[in-house]
């Protein structure tokens, strides 16, 4: 028997329903999180369209040839957390080119994580408290703009938290997107669209790759590179091999690094942030949901690739959609969506009574948004956390 038709009697309907349905929770859940990042680094509705297509692409890509290769349900997405703390730095000096280049050094450094294994053991010497305090300080920002969005109308804000609390209280995995819809409908009926407005999506629906010429700057390194690839790494790539160990599955991690690091860095010239292994939807995909037998749910993470290429298709119409609507309320979606998150990685930021003054000290610094010598808080707060961290350990050896 070929491998191909082989390959093809593994795939079942409930591989397909799970498929759509990761590509849908990912698309929808957090493409307004990259939307804010995007746009606080500078970029135009057209560059924050091509960025998502990119990465909807690569994504795509890689899940696909992945899961096919070594028939494991190896799911890509792009760096939720990276946006969020895109969102609180905000435009650097050199404006979006600038951040352009962070992104391209950000791909390089994935990449060697992956080449070479003693940087990605540097990463995983970083103290869990720290990284989670440095992730819970900058998703905190975007966390509270649903307080924010009611704040600004609540005839526009409250629907939108609503659906959020209603939905999550039961069906946890379709809180976001409810209040997506729940955006959507508030948009419809509650803003003044303007009478060209159909025809303004259908124009932009199908987004074009434009490159961005990327500038490197020291500041963009620091600022943007270096906390970018941390987050990416300590939050993403190598939760998602946990997440795949959980489930009985034992891919090679470095060639799955390397891969999103390569893919990272081509997609950063058309304004990308990273792309990299996923975590809730790797869950998903791993799941007896997608199939009862572990060696058949490979198929769902390839149409979950697939899906995602649709997706990036007609992610210009999207974004010609939603920036009719005050920012404040794409913020609130944002926001919801990174509760979750939010509350996981506090946990476990300061549940260690030994750390937990260091945590709070790298979640304060970093959550105050300040910048030092133009370096941007996330690098600070995890100094800071650093030093305090030494400090406690002298101090109770002296003791």
């Amino acid at each position: 028997m070929c491998p191909e038709s082989s390959m093809l009697k593994d795939f079942s309907p409930s591989a397909l329903t799970m498929g759509l349905l990761t590509a849908f929770v990912g698309f929808i859940s957090s493409f307004a999180v990259i939307l804010q990042g995007l746009q606080a680094m500078g970029a135009t509705g057209a560059e924050q369209a091509s960025a998502l297509l990119a990465l909807s692409l690569a994504q795509a890509v890689l899940a696909i040839y992945f899961s096919l290769r070594l028939r494991m349900p190896i799911m890509m997405a792009w760096s939720t957390p990276g946006g969020a703390l895109l969102a609180a730095t905000g435009m650097i000096e050199g404006g979006f080119p600038a951040a352009v280049g962070a992104f391209v050094i950000c791909g390089v450094l994935i990449t060697l994580s992956g080449l070479f294994r003693p940087l990605g053991r540097a990463i995983r010497l970083i103290p869990t408290a720290l990284a989670n305090a440095m992730l819970a300080g900058i998703l905190l920002g975007l966390c509270l703009a649903p307080v924010k969005a009611v704040a600004f109308d609540a005839a526009l804000g409250l629907p939108i938290v609503l659906a959020w609390m209603v939905v999550v209280s039961r069906w946890r995995l379709w809180a976001v997107p409810a209040a997506l819809a729940a955006f959507v409908l508030v948009l419809i009926f509650g803003v003044d669209l303007p009478d060209d407005a159909f025809a303004r999506i259908g124009a932009a629906i199908h987004p074009d790759l434009i490159p961005v010429m990327p500038v490197f700057t020291w500041h963009g390194v620091v600022s943007v590179a270096l906390p970018l690839f941390i987050v990416t790494m300590a939050s993403q790539n190598i939760p998602g091999i946990a997440i795949l160990k959980a489930h009985h599955y034992e891919p090679e991690p470095g060639p799955l690094f390397a891969s999103t690091g390569v893919f990272s860095t081509i997609c950063a010239f058309f304004g990308a942030l990273p792309v990299n292994m996923a975590a809730i939807t790797a869950a998903m995909c791993a799941s007896e949901d997608a199939h009862p037998d572990p060696a058949r749910r490979y198929w769902a993470a390839v149409v979950g690739g697939a899906a995602y290429i649709v997706l990036g298709l007609i992610a210009g119409g999207i974004i010609a959609f939603v920036s009719m609507a005050p920012p404040i309320l794409l913020q609130a979606v944002a926001g919801l969506g990174l509760i979750g998150a939010f509350s996981n990685a506090a946990f476990a930021a300061w549940r260690d009574p030994e750390t937990r003054e260091a945590a709070v000290i790298t979640f304060l610094v970093t959550a105050s948004g300040a910048t030092f010598a133009g370096i941007s808080g996330a690098f600070w707060g995890l100094v800071a956390g650093g030093v305090m961290m030494v400090l406690s350990r002298v101090m109770r050896k002296k003791a």
